[in-house]
């Protein structure tokens, strides 16, 4: 593909730049509250404890009266939050009644979920991060494809400005209950999830404690009879895993040792989880991403998603039920491994064969987008990390890289002789529509620049010419520059080579391609 290397890798974003209408911020909407009650899910996890806690500080910086509870049968007792409750200095307590108040704010949970204690309130506001069982309203911030509430929690204090990081214990909070719900990092693919990680300061040496004291004698029997109970397919080489009720991040621990095994090439840990099932997935098989293979156990019944060998997901019990009735999650786990298995025609471009019977000649449109010259704002030879919605790359500044931004914030490198070939500066704004705005991490000093600050705007010219033709059937694409990750196509997508290059093939996603190329 040889002027068009389209990102497609890992994810990450500018925290305060969330794509959204430029209204007012959603934490300033309660302000004008004099008591404000903070509740976090019963059985609080580190998550739950960290968003609550930079609620509680953001909302006291205004002078507003507040308090941050939990309810439920159990207080907390795991040795890790006790540890992160007092070093923290975080005021959380456990009640079975809501003090008096004029605001209760949920987090890390939805109001009238079964998994916190419901209490009657004059007025309700939810940010969460777990799939949406209730009617979005204004008072709900509610992002599913985040990797932790805190991250939600963070993503809109850097948007009125808070200084997160000018409080060490606030911003190790917020560090730790991402590592946490992420299975230390290792679940974490949306771009927020990663500036966050990337952003924020902490106390290393809390944070070795509290990483060293995750797992107890019990989780450890837990994690035996896990092992033992193991369900193998040795035609697909996959393994099961069923794990009793227990931290999540168990499951992690549990997949990382299995993988290892020869004759496994992918596996899933899972467990029961409030309102459905928690499921770790690793993969050492380089034509099955951990993160792709996520996704599509868990569509139509929950959300997945996480790195090339390591990933993690959500299934909710009633999309589950409601799709398979009372069908055992274990039955349908392994149902859908094999269907992945089988759902892709795999293409390894350099040696493969395209057949254009079928295929038809299109050329880009005169639409608008953005170039970014790399060397206007870093200098030769800078090692950069390029951070979009659709993934992470690392690349090496060189004088004639330019950075192609596309009508959704997709990202492409390009040499400066095929642009002027391919491309014309124009002047006028393009229309585009992103739900994350990419940038350019420096890999030296960690200095983050704004691609969309040094666009510029450009249309081709109409001399790159291509054929193809929309897929009828998955496939993975080895291109002939990688051989190591393939690009995915599914249903709807299109497959197209280079007119000039027979074994430059790639995939372009269906909207995209409707919207950016033309017919000849």
């Amino acid at each position: 593909m040889a002027d068009n290397y389209r990102i497609v890798m890992e994810v990450s974003e500018d925290s305060r730049d969330l794509g959204e209408p430029k209204d007012d911020p959603f934490l300033l909407k309660f302000i004008q509250h004099k008591k404000i009650c903070i509740q976090c899910h019963d059985n609080p996890d580190a998550d739950a404890v960290a968003s609550g806690y930079a609620l509680y500080k953001f909302y006291e910086s205004y002078g507003i009266d507040v308090q941050f509870i939990y309810s439920g049968h159990n207080k907390i007792t795991k040795p890790n939050l006790l540890l992160m409750i007092k070093a923290l200095e975080i005021p959380i307590q456990y009640v079975t009644s809501l003090p008096e108040c004029d605001l209760l704010f949920l987090t890390d949970c939805q109001y009238g979920s079964g998994n916190v204690t419901y209490f009657e309130a004059p007025e309700i506001a939810i940010i969460d991060h777990h799939q949406c069982g209730m009617m979005q309203k204004e008072n709900y911030w509610i992002k599913s494809n985040l990797g932790s509430c805190a991250t939600a929690v963070w993503a809109q204090l850097c948007k009125v400005g808070y200084p997160v990081n000018e409080d060490l214990n606030l911003s190790t909070a917020l560090y730790y209950g991402l590592y946490m719900d992420t299975n230390q990092f290792e679940e974490i693919y949306h771009p927020l999830d990663k500036d966050m990680r990337d952003y924020l300061q902490t106390k290393e040496q809390l944070l070795f404690q509290l990483m060293n004291t995750n797992l107890s004698l019990e989780e450890l029997g837990i994690a035996s009879v896990a092992l033992n109970n193991k369900i193998y397919d040795a035609e697909y080489r996959f393994a099961l895993l069923p794990v009793a009720t227990c931290d999540p991040n168990i499951l992690g621990i549990i997949s990382d040792f299995v993988i290892q095994v020869e004759e496994i090439n992918s596996c899933i840990a899972f467990n029961p989880n409030s309102g459905g099932y928690k499921i770790s997935i690793r993969s050492c098989d380089k034509e099955m991403k951990a993160n792709e293979m996520a996704e599509y156990i868990c569509k139509g019944i929950g959300n997945g998603g996480g790195h090339l060998t390591k990933a993690g997901g959500f299934i909710a019990m009633n999309l589950l039920k409601e799709k398979y009735q009372e069908q055992p999650i274990e039955d349908v786990l392994k149902e859908r491994m094999i269907a992945y298995h089988d759902a892709f025609e795999i293409i390894y471009a350099k040696d493969y064969t395209i057949d254009l019977t079928g295929m038809e000649r299109y050329q880009k449109k005169r639409i608008i987008v953005g170039v970014v010259m790399a060397n206007e704002f870093l200098k030769e030879g800078t090692p950069v990390l390029v951070r979009t919605l659709e993934g992470d790359v690392d690349l090496i500044v060189e004088e004639d890289l330019f950075f192609m931004v596309g009508i959704e914030g997709e990202v492409y490198p390009i040499r400066r002789e095929k642009f002027e070939r391919s491309y014309e500066l124009i002047t006028g704004d393009p229309d585009m529509n992103m739900e994350y705005a990419p940038n350019v991490r420096n890999n030296i000093d960690g200095e983050v620049y704004q691609l969309m600050r040094y666009m510029k705007t450009c249309v081709a010219t109409g001399t790159t010419k291509i054929c193809a033709k929309k897929l009828d059937h998955n496939v993975k694409v080895f291109t002939a520059w990688d051989e190591d990750k393939y690009y995915r196509g599914v249903l709807g997508d299109y497959l197209v080579v280079r007119e000039d290059d027979l074994h430059d093939i790639y995939v372009v996603r269906g909207d995209i391609f409707l919207k950016t190329y033309e017919r000849i």
